[in-house]
């Protein structure tokens, strides 16, 4: 789905989405990664929705967000309360939801000003899939 909000340099926006990426400020992503509106997308080493561990939610932690939006991938899941403790015992809230409902209430909390850290899955088949920096290519 592709996104018409105005995309800013300063904050990351999320401008597309699909199956198998995102788009932030136009520029594309396919593997897992972590994104506040006020740091650009990084990496996150989760290859599937099933080898999340305790010690990737208190890496987003770090960040000190307000709320984690957990985007589980095509589908919504829900992650145990047990690997979500390093947000729970720093009060910071856990929403978990598809990869697109995440995108879009990202977005939304983002433009009302919230703290949010938004934490995409992607599962990665196969072999590992390394994110991409590059534009998407027009169709």
């Amino acid at each position: 789905m592709k996104l018409h909000s105005t995309p800013t340099q300063q904050y990351q926006t999320v401008t597309a989405y699909d199956e198998d990426g995102v788009e932030f400020n136009a520029i594309r992503y396919t593997g897992s990664l972590l994104v506040l509106p006020e740091t650009a997308p990084v990496p996150w080493p989760v290859e599937a929705f099933d080898m999340l561990t305790e010690e990737h939610f208190a890496h987003i932690a770090s960040f000190e967000p307000d709320v984690v939006i957990l985007g589980t991938g095509a589908r919504q899941r829900f992650v145990h309360p047990k690997l979500t403790g390093p947000l729970i015992s720093r009060r910071i809230g856990v929403e978990c939801m598809d990869n697109q409902a995440a995108c879009r209430t990202y977005n939304i909390l983002m433009t009302e000003g919230r703290k949010v850290a938004l934490a995409l899955v992607f599962e990665q088949s196969g072999s590992h899939s390394s994110n991409s920096n590059s534009p998407k290519d027009a169709a």
